[in-house]
């Protein structure tokens, strides 16, 4: 297969519709549908069912749209990396879920900026589990995640920091004055229902609490009585006073890592690294 007839497929497979797909490549109709027959002639196999009214794709078809997807995210992983390599400028680009690790990243960012040579660092906030993606297919080059929230398969990672979790109420709450709780303290309040987090894949689990993307919207969300959640302690620091943070004994510790691309190759990063696992 070539590049090109995956980029090909992965547009209609993402549109169902030849129309869309072709305005997308900026192509005419024709020659992307015998591309697309080609393709299913040369794999043996059918990949997309076509009638006169939609698309939709075979189990092989659904296959090769995640293998495409990989593939297609790796070349243009390669071909920034390696135009990163040429340049005289050294750039880093470190990715973090917003409003976590706030003191671990200013220390960190800190003690990098002190290293003779430094790369300039430039910061990607994200939301849920896009850190992940982001190194995958090379828009970041380090990134802090999270465990056990994170995956970090195909990843290489140093564990920075291990720490407890807590539980966000409203502070008008009757357990805000607590100096500690139990996880099923939290989760079984009618009045302020789990908040839920997307997971990898972009869907959320089923539940009656909101669902977030972000701890600016989840805090909003909580200070108006309409939901809780047990997040990392530091990401509980310096509250709005709305809010209360409070220890929760039996949820698991969080464990923060810096993770980066298995087969980076870049000076910055491993210099980044060693100063992260330093501190």
């Amino acid at each position: 297969m070539e590049i090109r007839e995956l980029r090909y497929f992965v547009a209609i497979a993402e549109e169902l519709h030849f129309g869309k797909a072709a305005e997308r490549l900026e192509m005419a109709q024709p020659p992307l549908s015998r591309a697309i027959a080609g393709l299913e002639r040369q794999l043996g196999v059918t990949l997309l069912e076509r009638t006169s009214r939609k698309v939709t794709l075979t189990e092989a078809g659904a296959v090769l749209l995640s293998e495409g997807r990989a593939i297609l995210s790796a070349v243009a992983a390669a071909e920034r990396r390696t135009q990163q390599a040429a340049q005289r400028c050294s750039r880093l680009v470190l990715a973090v879920k917003a409003g976590t690790a706030g003191e671990l990243l200013a220390k960190l960012l800190d003690a990098y900026r002190a290293e003779p040579g430094a790369a300039t660092v430039d910061l990607l906030l994200c939301e849920a589990h896009q850190q992940q993606k982001l190194l995958r297919n090379g828009q970041a080059d380090v990134a802090l995640l999270h465990l056990p929230f994170d995956s970090v398969a195909g990843l290489d990672t140093e564990i920075l920091h291990t720490e407890r979790q807590v539980a966000i109420v409203p502070a008008s709450h009757s357990l805000a004055g607590r100096s500690q709780l139990r996880m099923a303290e939290v989760t079984e309040l009618p009045e302020l229902p789990m908040a839920r987090w997307p997971g990898p894949d972009g869907t959320y689990p089923k539940g009656p609490g909101a669902e977030v993307r972000n701890l600016t919207q989840l805090f909003q969300l909580i200070a108006l009585g309409r939901g809780t959640v047990i997040i990392p302690e530091s990401a509980g620091i310096d509250l709005r006073r709305d809010l209360a943070a409070v220890p929760v004994l039996d949820a698991p510790p969080v464990t923060t890592v810096i993770a980066w691309p298995a087969q980076s190759r870049l000076r910055a990063v491993a210099d980044l690294i060693r100063v992260a696992t330093g501190l």
